[in-house]
C-alpha cells in the first residue's frame, strides 16, 4: 500500500512540475527548465523508494553492463555494409522497375491499348 501511495505521489509531483512549467510561462526559459528539472529529480527520488523503483534501477544497471559488452563495428565495416545496402536498394529498384515495365507492356498488349 505504501508503494502505491509513493507512486501516486510521484505522478502528482510530475503533474505539478508540468503545471508549474505552464503556470510560469511568462518567466524566462531557465526558470521553467529549473522547475521541470527539480520536479523530475524529486519524482525520481520518491519513485526510487518503491519496490518498482529499485527494480527499475537494477534493470538500468544490468542494461548498462550489457551495453558495455557490445562490440561496435569499425568505421570501415560500417562503410562497407552501408555501400552493400545502397547497392542492393538500387538493384531491387531496377528489378522492380523492369517488372513493372514488363507488366505494363503485357497489359497494353492484352487490352489492345498498345496499337
Amino acid at each position: 500500500m505504501a508503494d502505491k501511495i509513493k507512486i501516486a505521489l510521484t505522478v502528482l509531483i510530475i503533474a505539478a512540475g508540468i503545471g508549474g512549467f505552464y503556470y510560469f510561462n511568462d518567466k524566462p526559459g531557465v526558470v521553467q527548465a529549473g522547475i521541470l528539472l527539480a520536479t523530475a529529480v524529486l519524482a525520481i527520488v520518491v519513485f526510487y523508494q518503491t519496490a518498482a523503483g529499485r527494480a527499475t534501477w537494477e534493470f538500468v544497471k544490468a542494461a548498462r553492463v550489457e551495453l558495455r559488452k557490445v562490440v561496435w563495428p569499425s568505421n570501415k565495416e560500417t562503410m562497407q555494409v552501408t555501400l552493400v545496402v545502397f547497392a542492393m536498394v538500387v538493384l531491387v529498384a531496377l528489378f522492380l522497375w523492369v517488372v513493372d515495365w514488363g507488366l505494363l507492356k503485357m497489359m497494353r498488349a492484352l487490352t489492345g491499348q498498345g496499337a
